[in-house]
Protein backbone atom coordinates (compact mmCIF):
# COMPACT_ATOMS: atom_id res chain seq x y z
CA UNK A 1 0.00 0.00 0.00
CA UNK A 2 1.55 3.56 -0.77
CA UNK A 3 1.28 5.73 1.47
CA UNK A 4 -0.36 9.43 -0.06
CA UNK A 5 2.12 12.06 -0.31
CA UNK A 6 2.92 14.75 2.34
CA UNK A 7 1.50 17.99 1.11
CA UNK A 8 3.44 20.50 2.49
CA UNK A 9 1.78 23.27 4.37
CA UNK A 10 2.29 26.52 1.97
CA UNK A 11 3.64 28.97 3.61
CA UNK A 12 1.33 32.18 3.68
CA UNK A 13 -1.97 30.10 3.66
CA UNK A 14 -3.37 32.61 5.83
CA UNK A 15 -2.73 35.49 3.74
CA UNK A 16 -6.15 36.44 2.16
CA UNK A 17 -7.49 36.71 5.75
CA UNK A 18 -4.34 39.17 6.49
CA UNK A 19 -4.46 41.01 3.48
CA UNK A 20 -8.26 40.99 4.42
CA UNK A 21 -7.56 42.60 7.68
CA UNK A 22 -4.89 45.01 6.44
CA UNK A 23 -7.08 45.72 3.59
CA UNK A 24 -9.60 46.89 5.89
CA UNK A 25 -7.55 48.52 8.54
CA UNK A 26 -5.96 50.47 5.83
CA UNK A 27 -9.50 52.33 4.91
CA UNK A 28 -10.31 52.56 8.45
CA UNK A 29 -6.85 54.70 9.01
CA UNK A 30 -7.84 56.54 5.61
CA UNK A 31 -11.18 57.45 6.90
CA UNK A 32 -10.39 58.61 10.08
CA UNK A 33 -7.62 61.11 8.49
CA UNK A 34 -10.28 62.39 6.19
CA UNK A 35 -12.63 62.80 9.66
CA UNK A 36 -9.72 64.39 11.57
CA UNK A 37 -8.96 67.20 8.57
CA UNK A 38 -12.46 67.74 7.87
CA UNK A 39 -12.92 68.39 11.95
CA UNK A 40 -9.50 71.13 11.77
CA UNK A 41 -11.79 72.65 8.20
CA UNK A 42 -14.67 73.05 10.39
CA UNK A 43 -13.01 74.79 12.97
CA UNK A 44 -12.72 77.98 11.02
CA UNK A 45 -14.97 80.46 10.27
CA UNK A 46 -17.91 81.46 9.72
CA UNK A 47 -18.30 78.73 12.28
CA UNK A 48 -17.64 79.25 15.97
CA UNK A 49 -16.21 75.55 16.49
CA UNK A 50 -12.52 76.66 17.14
CA UNK A 51 -12.48 73.13 19.67
CA UNK A 52 -12.66 70.97 16.96
CA UNK A 53 -9.29 72.00 15.52
CA UNK A 54 -7.47 70.21 18.50
CA UNK A 55 -10.01 67.22 17.70
CA UNK A 56 -8.22 67.23 14.38
CA UNK A 57 -4.72 66.86 15.71
CA UNK A 58 -6.13 64.11 18.37
CA UNK A 59 -6.79 62.32 15.27
CA UNK A 60 -3.62 62.41 13.63
CA UNK A 61 -1.70 61.94 16.42
CA UNK A 62 -3.09 58.58 16.82
CA UNK A 63 -2.86 57.57 13.22
CA UNK A 64 0.91 58.72 13.20
CA UNK A 65 2.09 57.24 16.16
CA UNK A 66 4.95 54.46 15.26
CA UNK A 67 4.54 55.03 11.66
CA UNK A 68 7.43 55.18 8.61
CA UNK A 69 7.49 58.44 6.74
CA UNK A 70 5.85 56.78 4.08
CA UNK A 71 2.26 55.56 6.10
CA UNK A 72 2.60 59.38 7.49
CA UNK A 73 3.14 61.30 4.20
CA UNK A 74 0.06 59.41 2.99
CA UNK A 75 -2.30 59.41 5.84
CA UNK A 76 -1.43 63.37 6.29
CA UNK A 77 -1.98 63.91 2.22
CA UNK A 78 -5.78 62.33 3.10
CA UNK A 79 -6.07 64.66 6.19
CA UNK A 80 -4.58 67.62 4.64
CA UNK A 81 -6.79 67.24 1.55
CA UNK A 82 -10.08 66.75 3.59
CA UNK A 83 -8.92 69.87 5.34
CA UNK A 84 -7.63 72.05 2.14
CA UNK A 85 -10.14 71.19 -0.19
CA UNK A 86 -13.11 72.46 1.37
CA UNK A 87 -11.16 75.64 2.87
CA UNK A 88 -9.93 76.45 -0.18
CA UNK A 89 -13.39 76.29 -2.25
CA UNK A 90 -13.55 80.03 -2.58
CA UNK A 91 -10.75 79.70 -5.41
CA UNK A 92 -12.56 77.85 -7.90
CA UNK A 93 -15.88 79.94 -7.51
CA UNK A 94 -15.90 81.68 -10.59
CA UNK A 95 -13.09 79.82 -12.34
CA UNK A 96 -13.75 76.02 -11.72
CA UNK A 97 -11.91 73.31 -10.61
CA UNK A 98 -8.66 74.26 -12.36
CA UNK A 99 -7.98 76.41 -9.70
CA UNK A 100 -9.16 74.91 -6.95
CA UNK A 101 -8.37 71.66 -6.49
CA UNK A 102 -5.09 72.05 -7.94
CA UNK A 103 -4.08 74.47 -5.44
CA UNK A 104 -5.89 72.22 -2.74
CA UNK A 105 -4.00 69.43 -3.68
CA UNK A 106 -0.29 71.07 -3.62
CA UNK A 107 -1.28 72.56 0.02
CA UNK A 108 -2.13 69.20 1.19
CA UNK A 109 1.38 67.84 -0.29
CA UNK A 110 2.89 70.24 1.66
CA UNK A 111 0.98 69.37 4.88
CA UNK A 112 2.25 65.46 3.89
CA UNK A 113 5.67 66.30 4.21
CA UNK A 114 5.12 67.65 7.42
CA UNK A 115 3.22 64.63 8.60
CA UNK A 116 5.96 62.58 6.98
CA UNK A 117 8.48 64.78 9.55
CA UNK A 118 5.54 63.88 12.82
CA UNK A 119 5.66 60.56 12.12
CA UNK A 120 9.52 60.06 12.29
CA UNK A 121 9.63 61.60 15.10
CA UNK A 122 6.39 60.34 16.73
CA UNK A 123 8.47 57.71 19.14
CA UNK A 124 10.85 59.85 20.42
CA UNK A 125 10.14 60.94 24.26
CA UNK A 126 7.96 63.86 24.46
CA UNK A 127 6.71 63.30 21.39
CA UNK A 128 3.33 65.27 21.16
CA UNK A 129 5.95 68.22 21.33
CA UNK A 130 8.08 67.37 19.00
CA UNK A 131 5.49 66.89 16.41
CA UNK A 132 3.63 70.11 17.39
CA UNK A 133 6.96 72.13 16.45
CA UNK A 134 7.08 70.08 13.40
CA UNK A 135 3.91 71.21 12.69
CA UNK A 136 4.70 74.75 13.24
CA UNK A 137 8.13 74.06 10.76
CA UNK A 138 5.39 73.27 7.93
CA UNK A 139 3.42 76.02 8.58
CA UNK A 140 6.28 78.37 8.07
CA UNK A 141 7.43 76.33 4.58
CA UNK A 142 3.39 76.95 3.65
CA UNK A 143 4.31 79.97 4.09
CA UNK A 144 7.13 80.88 1.62
CA UNK A 145 6.52 78.37 -1.04
CA UNK A 146 5.71 78.00 -3.25
CA UNK A 147 5.43 81.43 -5.44
CA UNK A 148 5.84 83.62 -2.16
CA UNK A 149 4.00 81.05 -0.34
CA UNK A 150 0.44 80.81 0.61
CA UNK A 151 -0.68 80.79 4.64
CA UNK A 152 -3.99 80.48 4.17
CA UNK A 153 -4.71 77.62 6.40
CA UNK A 154 -2.48 78.49 9.35
CA UNK A 155 -4.04 76.96 11.99
CA UNK A 156 -4.28 80.06 14.25
CA UNK A 157 -6.82 81.52 11.39
CA UNK A 158 -9.36 79.29 12.89
CA UNK A 159 -9.06 80.60 16.38
CA UNK A 160 -10.63 83.71 16.76
CA UNK A 161 -13.31 83.01 18.90
CA UNK A 162 -10.95 80.70 20.87
CA UNK A 163 -9.29 79.77 24.09
CA UNK A 164 -5.89 80.22 22.50
CA UNK A 165 -6.04 83.78 20.89
CA UNK A 166 -4.63 85.67 23.64
CA UNK A 167 -1.63 83.80 22.84
CA UNK A 168 -1.32 85.87 19.62
CA UNK A 169 0.19 88.16 21.77
CA UNK A 170 3.11 86.41 22.95
CA UNK A 171 4.26 84.72 19.44
CA UNK A 172 2.14 85.57 16.92
CA UNK A 173 0.28 82.98 15.18
CA UNK A 174 2.73 80.10 14.96
CA UNK A 175 2.71 79.86 18.83
CA UNK A 176 -1.37 79.70 18.66
CA UNK A 177 -1.13 77.04 16.05
CA UNK A 178 1.53 75.38 18.22
CA UNK A 179 -0.95 75.12 21.21
CA UNK A 180 -3.84 73.86 19.42
CA UNK A 181 -1.48 71.04 17.36
CA UNK A 182 -0.03 70.15 20.84
CA UNK A 183 -3.04 70.25 22.53
CA UNK A 184 -4.73 67.72 20.29
CA UNK A 185 -1.34 65.24 19.60
CA UNK A 186 -1.02 65.00 24.07
CA UNK A 187 -4.84 64.17 24.12
CA UNK A 188 -3.56 61.62 21.10
CA UNK A 189 -1.03 60.00 23.91
CA UNK A 190 -3.29 60.36 26.99
CA UNK A 191 -3.58 55.96 27.15
CA UNK A 192 0.08 55.48 26.24
CA UNK A 193 1.85 58.20 28.35
CA UNK A 194 -0.18 59.70 30.60
CA UNK A 195 2.49 61.66 32.98
CA UNK A 196 3.84 63.00 29.95
CA UNK A 197 0.03 64.03 27.84
CA UNK A 198 -1.57 65.14 30.72
CA UNK A 199 1.30 68.27 31.27
CA UNK A 200 1.21 68.65 27.16
CA UNK A 201 -2.44 68.72 27.13
CA UNK A 202 -3.00 70.92 30.08
CA UNK A 203 -0.45 73.69 29.89
CA UNK A 204 -1.05 75.11 25.97
CA UNK A 205 -5.00 75.92 27.87
CA UNK A 206 -3.31 77.11 30.84
CA UNK A 207 -0.69 79.39 29.11
CA UNK A 208 -3.30 80.32 26.67
CA UNK A 209 -5.77 81.92 29.87
CA UNK A 210 -2.99 83.13 31.41
CA UNK A 211 -2.10 85.35 28.85
CA UNK A 212 -5.19 86.65 28.66
CA UNK A 213 -3.92 89.58 30.69
CA UNK A 214 -1.62 90.75 28.18
CA UNK A 215 -3.70 91.87 25.90
CA UNK A 216 -4.63 95.12 26.14
CA UNK A 217 -6.89 97.46 24.67
CA UNK A 218 -6.44 101.07 26.29
CA UNK A 219 -5.88 103.91 24.23
CA UNK A 220 -2.27 104.67 25.29
CA UNK A 221 -1.80 107.17 22.23
CA UNK A 222 -6.10 108.48 22.30
CA UNK A 223 -8.35 108.04 20.32
CA UNK A 224 -9.92 108.33 16.93
CA UNK A 225 -13.04 108.14 14.79
CA UNK A 226 -12.77 106.04 12.26
CA UNK A 227 -15.22 105.24 8.99
CA UNK A 228 -15.42 102.08 6.72
CA UNK A 229 -17.32 102.81 3.27
CA UNK A 230 -17.95 99.55 1.59
CA UNK A 231 -20.21 101.02 -1.33
CA UNK A 232 -20.76 97.52 -2.97
CA UNK A 233 -20.61 96.47 -6.53
CA UNK A 234 -22.74 96.02 -9.61
CA UNK A 235 -22.04 92.38 -9.16
CA UNK A 236 -20.02 89.51 -8.01
CA UNK A 237 -17.27 87.52 -9.88
CA UNK A 238 -14.24 88.14 -12.58
CA UNK A 239 -16.22 90.67 -13.78
CA UNK A 240 -17.45 92.79 -10.80
CA UNK A 241 -15.46 95.54 -12.00
CA UNK A 242 -16.59 95.84 -15.76
CA UNK A 243 -18.90 98.88 -14.40
CA UNK A 244 -15.92 100.25 -13.38
CA UNK A 245 -17.37 103.92 -12.62
CA UNK A 246 -20.21 102.36 -10.75
CA UNK A 247 -18.06 101.02 -8.12
CA UNK A 248 -16.56 103.78 -7.89
CA UNK A 249 -19.46 105.82 -7.79
CA UNK A 250 -21.25 103.57 -5.37
CA UNK A 251 -18.42 104.43 -2.96
CA UNK A 252 -19.01 108.29 -3.85
CA UNK A 253 -22.67 108.34 -3.40
CA UNK A 254 -22.02 106.24 0.25
CA UNK A 255 -19.19 108.96 1.69
CA UNK A 256 -21.40 111.47 0.50
CA UNK A 257 -24.80 109.81 2.23
CA UNK A 258 -22.27 109.57 5.93
CA UNK A 259 -21.34 113.03 5.09
CA UNK A 260 -25.26 113.88 5.38
CA UNK A 261 -26.26 112.23 8.61
CA UNK A 262 -22.90 113.58 10.32
CA UNK A 263 -24.55 117.21 9.62
CA UNK A 264 -27.67 115.60 10.63
CA UNK A 265 -25.96 114.30 13.79
CA UNK A 266 -27.04 110.53 12.95
CA UNK A 267 -23.37 109.72 12.70
CA UNK A 268 -20.19 111.09 14.33
CA UNK A 269 -17.74 113.10 12.69
CA UNK A 270 -14.84 110.59 11.36
CA UNK A 271 -11.19 111.55 11.83
CA UNK A 272 -10.35 109.27 9.01
CA UNK A 273 -12.13 107.07 6.48
CA UNK A 274 -11.15 103.85 4.52
CA UNK A 275 -12.14 102.71 1.06
CA UNK A 276 -11.65 98.94 0.36
CA UNK A 277 -9.16 97.99 -2.10
CA UNK A 278 -10.86 98.60 -5.87
CA UNK A 279 -12.61 101.23 -4.73
CA UNK A 280 -11.67 102.98 -7.70
CA UNK A 281 -10.07 100.72 -10.86
CA UNK A 282 -9.61 104.36 -12.77
CA UNK A 283 -6.61 105.51 -12.71
CA UNK A 284 -7.73 109.29 -10.44
CA UNK A 285 -4.10 110.11 -11.81
CA UNK A 286 -4.86 109.48 -15.43
CA UNK A 287 -8.86 110.52 -15.12
CA UNK A 288 -9.72 113.78 -14.18
CA UNK A 289 -13.44 112.83 -13.80
CA UNK A 290 -12.35 110.00 -11.20
CA UNK A 291 -10.24 112.40 -8.87
CA UNK A 292 -12.57 115.10 -9.15
CA UNK A 293 -15.58 112.68 -7.83
CA UNK A 294 -12.91 111.16 -4.91
CA UNK A 295 -11.86 114.63 -3.75
CA UNK A 296 -15.64 115.86 -3.74
CA UNK A 297 -16.44 113.04 -1.21
CA UNK A 298 -13.10 114.14 0.72
CA UNK A 299 -14.63 117.32 1.15
CA UNK A 300 -18.05 116.51 1.98
CA UNK A 301 -16.76 114.04 4.81
CA UNK A 302 -14.57 116.62 5.82
CA UNK A 303 -11.92 113.98 6.77
CA UNK A 304 -8.55 112.21 5.04
CA UNK A 305 -9.55 109.13 2.65
CA UNK A 306 -7.83 106.08 1.85
CA UNK A 307 -8.68 105.43 -1.42
CA UNK A 308 -7.54 101.82 -3.10
CA UNK A 309 -6.98 102.21 -6.85
CA UNK A 310 -5.58 100.88 -9.55
CA UNK A 311 -2.64 103.03 -10.71
CA UNK A 312 -0.56 102.81 -13.59
CA UNK A 313 3.05 103.84 -13.21
CA UNK A 314 4.10 106.53 -16.24
CA UNK A 315 7.83 104.72 -16.30
CA UNK A 316 7.16 101.45 -17.38
CA UNK A 317 3.05 101.37 -17.68
CA UNK A 318 2.69 98.88 -15.65
CA UNK A 319 -0.75 98.39 -13.00
CA UNK A 320 -0.22 99.01 -9.36
CA UNK A 321 -2.47 98.09 -6.60
CA UNK A 322 -2.42 101.44 -5.03
CA UNK A 323 -3.76 103.24 -1.80
CA UNK A 324 -4.24 106.66 -2.55
CA UNK A 325 -4.18 109.18 0.45
CA UNK A 326 -6.87 111.96 -0.62
CA UNK A 327 -7.14 115.15 2.10
CA UNK A 328 -9.68 117.56 2.36
CA UNK A 329 -8.55 121.13 0.35
CA UNK A 330 -5.53 119.31 -0.81
CA UNK A 331 -5.96 116.31 -2.88
CA UNK A 332 -3.86 113.31 -2.99
CA UNK A 333 -0.70 113.75 -0.83
CA UNK A 334 0.49 109.87 -0.11
CA UNK A 335 0.85 106.36 -1.77
CA UNK A 336 0.80 102.89 -0.21
CA UNK A 337 1.46 100.35 -3.03
CA UNK A 338 0.61 96.53 -2.14
CA UNK A 339 3.29 94.47 -1.13
CA UNK A 340 2.51 91.15 -1.37
CA UNK A 341 1.50 89.79 -4.92
CA UNK A 342 -1.76 87.42 -5.06
CA UNK A 343 -0.23 84.79 -7.46
CA UNK A 344 -2.59 83.69 -10.45
CA UNK A 345 -4.45 86.39 -9.90
CA UNK A 346 -2.92 89.88 -9.72
CA UNK A 347 0.42 88.12 -11.19
CA UNK A 348 0.42 84.93 -12.92
CA UNK A 349 3.53 83.11 -12.58
CA UNK A 350 4.89 81.03 -15.38
CA UNK A 351 1.94 81.95 -17.72
CA UNK A 352 3.21 80.14 -20.78
CA UNK A 353 2.82 76.59 -18.78
CA UNK A 354 -0.28 77.46 -17.11
CA UNK A 355 -1.72 78.55 -20.60
CA UNK A 356 -1.32 74.92 -21.91
CA UNK A 357 -4.19 74.06 -19.46
CA UNK A 358 -6.55 76.99 -19.45
CA UNK A 359 -6.54 80.62 -21.33
CA UNK A 360 -7.96 81.34 -17.42
CA UNK A 361 -4.62 82.54 -17.05
CA UNK A 362 -4.29 85.30 -19.08
CA UNK A 363 -7.18 86.89 -17.11
CA UNK A 364 -4.40 87.06 -14.09
CA UNK A 365 -2.97 90.91 -13.72
CA UNK A 366 0.74 92.01 -14.55
CA UNK A 367 0.87 94.13 -11.43
CA UNK A 368 3.84 95.04 -9.80
CA UNK A 369 4.40 95.25 -6.05
CA UNK A 370 5.42 97.74 -3.85
CA UNK A 371 8.36 98.37 -1.50
CA UNK A 372 7.37 100.64 1.41
CA UNK A 373 5.79 99.33 4.08
CA UNK A 374 5.01 103.01 5.85
CA UNK A 375 1.42 103.71 5.47
CA UNK A 376 -0.23 107.08 6.20
CA UNK A 377 -0.67 109.88 9.05
CA UNK A 378 -4.68 110.43 8.86
CA UNK A 379 -5.85 112.72 11.20
CA UNK A 380 -4.71 111.76 14.95
CA UNK A 381 -3.42 108.07 13.64
CA UNK A 382 -0.75 106.34 12.04
CA UNK A 383 -2.50 103.88 9.85
CA UNK A 384 -0.32 100.68 8.49
CA UNK A 385 -2.08 99.27 5.59
CA UNK A 386 -2.30 95.61 4.97
CA UNK A 387 -3.87 95.20 1.26
CA UNK A 388 -6.47 92.24 1.12
CA UNK A 389 -4.08 89.07 0.60
CA UNK A 390 -0.97 90.73 2.59
CA UNK A 391 -3.16 90.06 6.17
CA UNK A 392 -2.66 86.60 5.56
CA UNK A 393 1.32 87.08 5.99
CA UNK A 394 2.90 87.30 9.49
CA UNK A 395 6.23 89.53 8.14
CA UNK A 396 3.95 91.95 5.73
CA UNK A 397 2.12 92.95 8.53
CA UNK A 398 5.00 92.93 10.84
CA UNK A 399 6.61 95.75 8.76
CA UNK A 400 3.98 97.81 8.44
CA UNK A 401 3.63 98.03 12.15
CA UNK A 402 7.39 98.64 13.15
CA UNK A 403 7.15 101.78 11.30
CA UNK A 404 5.20 103.53 14.09
CA UNK A 405 1.25 102.46 13.27
CA UNK A 406 -1.24 102.54 15.75
CA UNK A 407 -3.97 101.37 13.65
CA UNK A 408 -4.62 98.84 11.15
CA UNK A 409 -6.74 99.38 7.78
CA UNK A 410 -7.33 96.43 5.90
CA UNK A 411 -9.05 97.59 2.38
CA UNK A 412 -10.31 94.24 0.58
CA UNK A 413 -12.25 93.21 -2.48
CA UNK A 414 -14.25 90.02 -1.81
CA UNK A 415 -16.25 90.61 -5.04
CA UNK A 416 -14.45 87.97 -7.03
CA UNK A 417 -15.22 85.16 -4.37
CA UNK A 418 -18.91 85.91 -4.17
CA UNK A 419 -20.83 84.59 -1.29
CA UNK A 420 -18.43 82.11 -0.35
CA UNK A 421 -16.61 81.67 3.43
CA UNK A 422 -13.26 83.70 1.99
CA UNK A 423 -14.11 87.14 3.58
CA UNK A 424 -14.76 85.11 6.73
CA UNK A 425 -11.67 83.60 6.94
CA UNK A 426 -10.03 86.76 6.18
CA UNK A 427 -11.63 88.58 8.90
CA UNK A 428 -10.48 85.85 11.22
CA UNK A 429 -6.78 86.70 10.01
CA UNK A 430 -7.59 90.22 10.82
CA UNK A 431 -9.27 89.55 14.15
CA UNK A 432 -5.78 87.54 15.34
CA UNK A 433 -3.74 90.50 13.85
CA UNK A 434 -5.15 92.83 16.44
CA UNK A 435 -3.87 90.83 19.30
CA UNK A 436 -0.96 90.23 17.54
CA UNK A 437 -0.05 93.69 17.77
CA UNK A 438 -2.39 95.25 20.22
CA UNK A 439 -4.31 97.29 17.72
CA UNK A 440 -7.80 98.48 16.41
CA UNK A 441 -7.95 97.55 12.73
CA UNK A 442 -10.43 98.64 10.34
CA UNK A 443 -11.65 96.14 7.59
CA UNK A 444 -12.88 98.04 4.53
CA UNK A 445 -14.28 95.41 1.79
CA UNK A 446 -15.85 96.74 -1.66
CA UNK A 447 -18.66 93.98 -0.99
CA UNK A 448 -18.80 92.55 2.85
CA UNK A 449 -17.72 91.69 5.43
CA UNK A 450 -16.59 95.34 6.42
CA UNK A 451 -15.89 95.41 10.07
CA UNK A 452 -14.12 96.75 12.71
CA UNK A 453 -12.24 94.96 15.29
CA UNK A 454 -10.74 95.95 19.04
CA UNK A 455 -7.57 95.25 20.25
CA UNK A 456 -8.66 92.48 21.90
CA UNK A 457 -9.96 90.82 18.28
CA UNK A 458 -13.62 92.06 19.26
CA UNK A 459 -15.86 92.79 16.45
CA UNK A 460 -17.45 95.87 17.21
CA UNK A 461 -19.62 96.71 13.96
CA UNK A 462 -19.87 94.54 10.53
CA UNK A 463 -21.92 95.04 7.96
CA UNK A 464 -23.39 92.18 5.83
CA UNK A 465 -22.58 90.79 1.90
CA UNK A 466 -23.14 92.74 -0.79
CA UNK A 467 -24.47 95.75 0.99
CA UNK A 468 -23.88 99.28 1.00
CA UNK A 469 -23.26 100.56 4.27
CA UNK A 470 -20.56 102.75 6.55
CA UNK A 471 -19.08 101.64 9.77
CA UNK A 472 -18.47 104.42 12.39
CA UNK A 473 -16.68 103.69 15.59
CA UNK A 474 -13.97 105.48 17.88
CA UNK A 475 -11.37 103.03 18.36
CA UNK A 476 -8.42 103.22 20.56
CA UNK A 477 -4.81 104.00 19.02
CA UNK A 478 -1.99 102.14 20.65
CA UNK A 479 1.28 102.26 20.27
CA UNK A 480 2.73 99.91 22.73
CA UNK A 481 4.29 97.62 20.82
CA UNK A 482 2.99 93.63 22.08
CA UNK A 483 5.54 91.04 22.50
CA UNK A 484 5.16 89.41 19.58
CA UNK A 485 5.88 92.56 18.09
CA UNK A 486 8.69 93.21 19.58
CA UNK A 487 10.01 89.48 19.09
CA UNK A 488 8.51 89.56 15.13
CA UNK A 489 9.58 86.27 13.96
CA UNK A 490 12.14 84.96 16.32
CA UNK A 491 9.12 82.54 17.83
CA UNK A 492 8.08 80.65 14.97
CA UNK A 493 12.50 79.98 13.95
CA UNK A 494 13.05 78.35 17.03
CA UNK A 495 10.00 76.28 16.78
CA UNK A 496 10.45 75.39 13.27
CA UNK A 497 14.74 74.81 14.23
CA UNK A 498 13.76 72.61 17.54
CA UNK A 499 11.41 71.16 14.98
CA UNK A 500 13.47 70.11 12.33
CA UNK A 501 16.85 69.14 15.08
CA UNK A 502 13.94 66.70 16.27
CA UNK A 503 13.66 64.81 13.02
CA UNK A 504 17.33 64.82 12.61
CA UNK A 505 17.81 62.79 16.26
CA UNK A 506 14.69 60.57 15.42
CA UNK A 507 16.29 59.76 12.12
CA UNK A 508 19.89 59.57 13.67
CA UNK A 509 18.38 56.93 16.28
CA UNK A 510 16.31 55.29 13.74
CA UNK A 511 19.40 54.13 11.20
CA UNK A 512 21.43 53.17 14.40
CA UNK A 513 18.38 50.57 15.18
CA UNK A 514 18.57 49.28 11.94
CA UNK A 515 22.19 49.06 11.42
CA UNK A 516 23.00 45.20 11.39
CA UNK A 517 24.72 43.90 14.63
CA UNK A 518 28.31 42.67 14.29
CA UNK A 519 28.66 39.09 14.22
CA UNK A 520 24.97 38.65 13.15
CA UNK A 521 24.01 36.65 10.16
CA UNK A 522 23.47 37.32 6.76
CA UNK A 523 20.79 39.72 5.78
CA UNK A 524 19.28 39.91 9.49
CA UNK A 525 19.10 43.27 11.12
CA UNK A 526 18.45 44.77 14.72
CA UNK A 527 15.29 45.94 15.28
CA UNK A 528 12.93 47.45 17.79
CA UNK A 529 9.76 48.33 16.07
CA UNK A 530 10.27 51.15 15.65
CA UNK A 531 9.66 53.94 12.98
CA UNK A 532 11.73 52.12 10.61
CA UNK A 533 9.84 48.73 11.30
CA UNK A 534 6.31 50.33 11.76
CA UNK A 535 3.92 49.36 9.36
Amino acid sequence: MVAAPVTPERPGADTPPARRRDVRGTLLRTLLAAAGGAAVFLSFPPRTTWWLAPVGFAVLGVLLHGRRARAGFGLGLVWGLAFMAPLLRWTGEFVGLIAWLPLALLCALLIALGTAAMAVVSRLPGAPVWMALVWVADEALRSVVPFGGFPWGKIAFGQPEGWYLPLASIGGAPLVGFAVALTGLAAAHLARNPKLAVPALVLPVAAALAATGLVHTDPDQGTATVAAVQGNVPRAGLDFNAQRRAVLDNHVARTLELAEDVKAGRAAQPDLVIWPENSSDIDPFRNVDAANQIQRATEAIAAPIAVGAVVIDPDDKLPRNTVVLYEPGVGPTDTYTKRQLQPFGETMPYREFFRIFTPAVDRAGTFQPGTDPEGFVMGPAKVALDTCYEVAFDSVVRDSITEGANLIAIPTNNATFGYTEMTYQQLAMSRVRAVEHGKSVIVAATSGVSAIVAPDGAVTRRTGLFTADALVATVPLRGEATLATRLGAWPEWVMTALGLMAVAIALTVTRRRTRPTPGAGVGEEETDGGPAGAA
